[in-house]
C-alpha cells in the first residue's frame, strides 16, 4: 500500500520546483545576455600599422565634414545661450504673521473651548 505524501512534503516539493525554475530562468537569461554581448560588440581595430602602406590620411567626406559643422555650431549655441542665461532665485513674497487659515482654525477652537467673548 502507497503511504500518502504529508502536506508539508508536498509543500516543500513544490517550493524547491518554483526555485528551481526561477534560478533556471535567470540562469537562462544571463546566459543569452552573455552570448549577445559576445556576438553585438564591436571588434577593436588591430593597434598594429603597416609601415610598408604610404597611404595618406583619409579625406573627409562632405557629409561628415557637415556633421562636424554642425556639432561645432551646436556646442557654440549652448556656450552663447549658457553665458546669457539670466536666472537667480526667487524671493519669498512677505507673508502676514499668522496666515488666514491659522486665523480660522484658532478662532475655532478658542470657541470650542468657551475663552473665546464676543462684545
Amino acid at each position: 500500500m502507497v503511504k500518502p505524501m504529508s502536506d508539508f512534503t508536498l509543500s516543500l516539493q513544490i517550493t524547491a520546483l518554483g526555485m528551481s525554475l526561477v534560478f533556471g530562468a535567470i540562469l537562462l537569461l544571463w546566459l543569452m545576455m552573455v552570448i549577445l554581448t559576445a556576438l553585438t560588440t564591436d571588434k577593436e581595430p588591430s593597434t598594429e600599422e603597416n609601415p610598408a602602406s604610404d597611404s595618406p590620411q583619409p579625406v573627409p567626406t562632405p557629409q561628415a565634414d557637415s556633421k562636424l559643422q554642425a556639432a561645432l555650431l551646436a556646442v557654440a549655441m549652448a556656450l552663447a545661450e549658457q553665458s546669457q542665461v539670466s536666472a537667480h532665485a526667487l524671493q519669498e513674497p512677505p507673508t502676514a504673521i499668522v496666515s488666514a487659515w491659522q486665523l480660522g482654525m484658532r478662532t475655532r477652537q478658542m470657541s470650542e473651548k468657551g475663552t473665546f467673548h464676543r462684545h
